[in-house]
């Protein structure tokens, strides 16, 4: 990434690698919607894990430093012919949202839950855009949030 950074912190972004045709281009969305929003590559750190099973827990193990303004979550779970498929994105989906409230910082989910190949890659930079990119400017907005609220309070 170049570009001067816009004075927001430090961002995390937690990828799984499984799915990683997939995973690879959300994570290259989200990174290039980082540097969009002025931000450098000392202000983004990325940590990779197997699955989305694990996205909860090394983004709860990262936020407990206190170094970081949002993170965001990328994955990629494809129904199978199992109910594996509902575990592991309502488990996925649960535990960000719970590390994110627990934490009191944004965790945005970039986390794909489709039916098969075609309908993720749609979504990874393919003719649906990028969720990976989006994740980030939730993640970019809702920490700008955050300062704002705890620099001029609530209501104003």
């Amino acid at each position: 990434m170049s570009g001067e950074s816009a004075d927001r912190g430090r961002y995390l972004i937690v990828a799984s690698r499984f799915n990683e045709r997939v995973t690879e281009r959300l994570l290259a969305g989200a990174l290039a919607c980082l540097e969009a929003a002025g931000l450098s590559d000392g202000d983004v750190d990325v940590i990779r894990v197997p699955g989305a099973w694990e996205l909860p827990i090394a983004a709860q193990l990262a936020l407990e430093s206190g170094q970081y303004e949002a993170a965001i979550a990328i994955g990629c779970v494809i129904r199978g012919d199992t109910p594996h498929f509902e575990h592991i994105a309502g488990a996925a989906a649960t535990g960000l949202a719970r590390v994110s409230l627990d934490a009191g910082i944004p965790v945005a989910f970039g986390v794909l839950t489709t039916d098969d190949a075609d309908q993720a890659l749609d979504r990874a930079g393919g003719r649906l855009g990028n969720k990976g990119w989006e994740a980030a400017a939730t993640a970019v907005e809702l920490a700008d949030l955050r300062r704002q609220l705890r620099t001029n309070g609530a209501g104003t």
